[in-house]
């Protein structure tokens, strides 16, 4: 491979928060040309100023180009089909209904180039369904996907999962659906329109839940960080001396290997543990003797020893073991950079690599408008004295 496999793609970014970015720094990496289109105080992330916000704005939004545009005006909507002739792609995670509201949706755009391929990612969907019109965030994604009900522990209340994963798996999706209509274009010669629900995206996380439900015929109680359907041990998170370790044993021969860890082989033919029937029958049991060895040992003590017996074991990271993580950094996917207000802080390479070449390197976020002049004029043919009127119109930034 010569170039990177969306080298000459231009895309128009209009991506909110982590869904929508998050596909654009992907395409962006990939090599596209990525133009994120802002609103005249920026997109969220970036109108909550110097925050927890700024952290993930420098994250996605590394290798793109911004323009300003105020799209509730008639003169930012007039500009935004002008430039849909030159771009290949544009995309959007606004709320359902946003760019029909103001005559930039789909079917307009389309019209304006046919080849464009127009995608959205919203909570539930544009097509067909009850929820199309409602609105979704990453925690009311996992509430209403049954997510949340299946996370926490036993007895207690439901509970969200931390990292926005809701979020970020759409963004991957939506990436996904927007290469594969350009795949398409390139045999049809038409572009797209592309639907993204996050709902879709999130239903096959459930896979195991939903196995233990079919099989119960009831919603299986939470089990914390046990085996969801209660059927497989060891399969836990344990104590060390310095943190925690989670293993799991999802075979015979794994249960094998976790006893030789151990230094207790006796445990292999201990009627309570012989099979994983007995091993869910005791659970509880189980687990005490596997928390008796680890707590004796430190995370990089067991974590060592079960790599050399061949046990699925990691150490429970955190997020200062994981911003320093020697096999992110050796992998290029970490990357340290500086920041206006952290100092200096990781930063994500794309995940999506080829063998032969390298992903481009990592810029700093544009600030908002920055290159707004220079773009109407290459896409849009916008003159210096059209500009100014521009900004007089409040459609664009100065």
């Amino acid at each position: 491979m010569q170039n990177q496999p969306l080298t000459g793609i231009t895309v128009l970014d209009f991506g909110q928060v982590y869904n929508g970015p998050y596909c654009g720094f992907l395409l962006a990496q990939a090599g596209a040309r990525v133009i994120k289109v802002e609103s005249l105080v920026g997109e969220a992330l970036r109108a909550r100023g110097i925050s927890s916000a700024s952290y993930p704005f420098a994250l996605l939004n590394s290798n793109k180009e911004s323009i300003s545009l105020n799209i509730k005006t008639a003169e930012g909507q007039a500009l935004l089909k002008r430039m849909v002739m030159n771009v290949d792609v544009v995309f959007e995670n606004f709320s359902p209904g946003t760019m029909n509201r103001y005559g930039i949706g789909a079917e307009v755009l389309r019209g304006c180039n046919p080849k464009l391929i127009y995608a959205s990612s919203t909570g539930y969907g544009v097509g067909a369904g009850p929820y199309r019109e409602f609105l979704g965030m990453d925690i009311t994604l996992q509430a209403m996907t049954g997510v949340m009900s299946i996370t926490g522990e036993q007895g207690g209340a439901p509970l969200k999962t931390a990292a926005a994963f809701a979020d970020f798996i759409a963004g991957t999706h939506l990436y996904a659906a927007i290469v594969s209509a350009l795949y398409e274009r390139t045999r049809s010669g038409e572009g797209a329109t592309v639907d993204i629900s996050m709902q879709d995206c999130v239903f096959p996380t459930l896979a195991t839940a939903l196995g233990s439900f079919y099989v119960a015929g009831e919603q299986p109680p939470r089990a914390g960080n046990r085996h969801p359907g209660g059927s497989l041990a060891p399969y836990n998170v344990y104590p060390a001396k310095d943190g925690h370790v989670a293993i799991i044993c999802i075979r015979e021969g794994h249960w094998r290997k976790v006893c030789r860890a151990m230094g207790r082989e006796a445990l292999q033919d201990d009627p309570r543990f012989v099979d994983f029937a007995a091993r869910s029958a005791n659970m509880d049991a189980l687990d005490a003797e596997v928390s008796e060895w680890t707590s004796r040992h430190s995370r990089e003590e067991i974590f060592a020893t079960a790599q050399a017996h061949g046990v699925i074991c990691a150490p429970v990271q955190s997020l200062s073991d994981v911003v320093n993580d020697p096999h992110l950094k050796a992998r290029g996917s970490l990357q340290m950079r500086p920041h206006e207000d952290f100092g200096e802080i990781a930063q994500l390479q794309t995940p999506i690599r080829f063998a032969d070449i390298e992903p481009p390197a990592l810029t700093d976020p544009p600030a908002l408008g920055q290159h707004t002049g220079a773009v109407l004029k290459e896409l849009a043919d916008v003159a210096a004295d059209e500009l100014v009127e521009l900004v007089q119109a409040k459609a664009i930034l100065p």
